[in-house]
């Protein structure tokens, strides 16, 4: 189940007709720019994700997806995988 969580969505057009979510994720566990990039590989691994970029001292992390194609919970699931849960 998904937990609430400190996120900020916008849904948009991408131009060729898709909807398109965009989120701004907080994960506390964000230090440096090796846990920005251990999140970035690991949501690369998630069809209809594009990670936008992340910053670590605000400890969060912008992404762009696809809701037909990945959920939220598929995206907090890889993260917390990777030892970084979300904000909740």
């Amino acid at each position: 189940m998904l937990r609430r969580f400190a996120w900020q969505r916008r849904r948009r057009s991408s131009g060729r007709g898709e909807i398109v979510e965009e989120v701004t994720l907080t994960a506390p566990d964000i230090s440096c720019d090796h846990c920005i990039a251990t999140i970035r590989k690991a949501l690369s691994k998630l069809a209809g994700v594009e990670f936008l970029g992340g910053n670590p001292q605000t400890k969060q992390v912008t992404i762009r997806y696809d809701p037909l194609l990945v959920t939220l919970a598929a995206i907090e699931k890889a993260m917390e995988e990777e030892g970084y849960p979300l904000a909740g």
